[in-house]
């Protein structure tokens, strides 16, 4: 449980080397935007492009379980999606391996349709947020801006 804090304590203040300390070189990170991404300077990459879209990011976490193999929590997360400048709370499950005392595997899970109504407004988010073209729009633009980073 205390990988999971340390975690999202450097989530918290943007600290991506201490992040990065809490996964495994061959992590694997997947949630409903960005599916899978493989390895620690790819899932980095990611978190730095995901940590600059959002300003005055906010969050909490908690009902943390952990046991050697395997952990799970809960994560709120509040900030403007500067793109639109309209704000966002999203609430996110969290699923973890670990291998080596550090994560292997991370999964987030959110409601896609709800988020897309929060930071993406109207027409786009309420009208299309939950059709599947719409959420591969979403998810191919954000693969080609990882794709810029890596």
């Amino acid at each position: 449980m205390a990988l999971i804090g340390a975690f999202y304590e450097a989530l918290g203040r943007a600290d991506y080397a201490a992040m990065e300390r809490c996964y495994h070189p061959e992590v694997s990170y997947g949630d409903p935007i960005f599916q899978e991404v493989e390895g620690r300077d790819r899932v980095m990459a990611m978190w730095r492009l995901q940590l600059g879209v959002r300003d005055g990011l906010r969050s909490d976490y908690g009902a943390v379980t952990a046991d050697d193999r395997t952990g799970t929590a809960h994560w709120t997360v509040r900030y403007v999606f500067s793109s639109t400048g309209r704000e966002v709370v999203n609430e996110v499950d969290v699923l973890f391996r670990f291998e080596d005392g550090l994560i292997v595997r991370h999964h987030d899970d959110f409601d896609f349709k709800r988020w897309s109504r929060m930071a993406l407004g109207r027409p786009h988010g309420l009208i299309f947020g939950w059709t599947p073209m719409w959420r591969k729009t979403i998810r191919d633009r954000a693969t080609r801006e990882l794709d810029k980073l890596t």
